[in-house]
């Protein structure tokens, strides 16, 4: 079992896209994660850590599409399990959550 961070800028009022996040792995991941945690920071930080591990930050990558995330988190805590259509291509960034500006 695997704990989730998701690191978000409070100044840049990214609560509302790192929710967003948070619920979609939440969702697919409900009997893998021990724990998704939101921890405020600043400075334009949005990380995402599996156990303390950083495998999405916004700096190097943009803002991260869900399915990209899930297939990251997908190959830390269910190696090998389908992700049925979040199996396509990767997206290397994306659009913001609905209702989200960037």
């Amino acid at each position: 079992m695997s704990r989730v961070v998701i690191e978000y800028c409070t100044q840049c009022r990214w609560l509302p896209r790192a929710a967003w996040l948070a619920q979609e792995l939440l969702t697919t991941f409900e009997s893998e994660l021990t724990e998704l945690a939101l921890k405020p920071g600043t400075g334009g930080v949005f990380v995402v850590r599996v156990d303390d591990e950083v495998v999405w930050d916004r700096r190097e990558q943009g803002f991260p599409e869900p399915t990209a995330v899930k297939r990251l988190v997908r190959d830390r805590v269910a190696p090998g399990r389908s992700l049925g259509h979040s199996d396509g291509p990767s997206d290397k960034g994306g659009d913001p959550a609905p209702g989200v500006s960037p």
